[in-house]
């Protein structure tokens, strides 16, 4: 990593030593490390080991994106460098400024004693946080280019379909009938496109330790673009375990949605369609399509862990993650009203 340090000091004058670097655990995608110097500690963001989605994980997109979006959304974490020189790491990469705070993960941190109303205030905080970024004017901040307009829905159908096949394994179902569904039941036009962050979910969020209930940041926008908003409140709905969800849900559960004063999906979906005036009554394709796309993800990462590229015995429980996804899916579209 002696490259890399020389990478970073050239960008940021007055740090000295050789850092401590340590890489966050629980990241599925791109690799996030901390660079901690006796001075300022820092982030530093590489893309996966092994296959890789063709486009996925383009760190000069991911940087240009932050930079952008911070003077309008001041959640964003600061981009110091980007780097696209191979002889440094052997790859892209990125540096940007640690936001010090509170990550909700798994469960609440422990001291963290919230009662009902408290964290139905900072559940509802956190939502705030996604509709004020589908309000950003990305006319203003220079990313009007980043998605290619009209048509998000059915591009993200056929692209998510097709990165599906082609991550299939022998020992996982083949979503046919849930891609069908989803081709069928497509709205004919995007309710609207703005800037989405394409994996918005508790633990992408950083919370102010001094008051638990202010957003201070958001991370991960390795997958923001322009697109359709319901969409991306599909996708953090994936993630949505709610207390009387069934026992294999709770075990997929990774944030702390199942807190008594949590919202319900179904209130998360009345609350943002009240905040946006947005048309909501008929969500049941956007709920499909973010349980499909997240199939798709934990598919991709499974086959990268199938032929050794992937390294977190976790991820050996993938298949049966995306077997139980295409249940989940096939019981929405056989109560859908659509």
């Amino acid at each position: 990593m002696a490259a890399v340090d020389t990478f970073i000091k050239r960008q940021v004058p007055g740090l000295n030593g050789f850092p401590e670097i340590s890489q966050f655990p629980g990241g599925a995608s791109n690799l996030t490390y901390l660079v901690s110097y006796t001075q300022r500690d820092l982030i530093l963001r590489r893309p996966p080991f092994g296959h890789r989605a063709k486009s996925a994980h383009d760190m000069a997109r991911e940087a240009r994106i932050m930079t952008a979006l911070k003077p309008v959304y001041r959640y964003v974490p600061t981009v110091i460098a980007q780097c696209d020189d191979p002889s440094v790491m052997g790859c892209d990469f990125y540096v940007m400024d640690r936001i010090t705070g509170i990550i909700p993960r798994q469960n609440l941190p422990i001291g963290l004693s919230l009662n009902e109303a408290d964290t139905r205030k900072l559940c509802l905080n956190v939502i705030d946080k996604m509709i004020e970024l589908h309000q950003v004017n990305c006319q203003v901040v220079g990313l009007a280019t980043l998605g290619k307009g009209e048509g998000y829905v059915a591009r993200q159908i056929a692209g998510w379909s097709d990165r599906f096949i082609q991550a299939h394994t022998d020992d996982v179902g083949r979503f046919e009938e849930v891609m069908a569904w989803l081709a069928v039941k497509q709205p004919a036009q995007d309710v609207a496109t703005c800037v989405i962050h394409n994996d918005y979910r508790f633990d992408n969020v950083v919370l102010n330790p001094s008051n638990p209930f202010e957003v201070i940041g958001v991370l991960d926008w390795e997958m923001a673009t322009l697109g359709d908003p319901l969409m991306d409140l599909g996708n953090t709905l994936a993630y949505w375990v709610q207390v009387d969800d069934d026992a294999v849900f709770q075990q997929m559960r990774r944030q702390p949605t199942n807190v008594a004063g949590m919202l319900t999906r179904r209130e998360v979906i009345e609350y943002y369609g009240n905040r946006t005036g947005f048309t909501v009554a008929n969500f049941d394709f956007y709920s499909v399509y973010g349980l499909f796309r997240l199939a798709a993800i934990i598919q991709q990462i499974y086959r990268r862990f199938k032929e050794g590229q992937a390294r977190n015995p976790q991820f050996a429980y993938f298949g049966a993650m995306a077997n139980y996804l295409e249940q989940r899916c096939q019981r929405l579209i056989q109560q859908s009203i659509l």
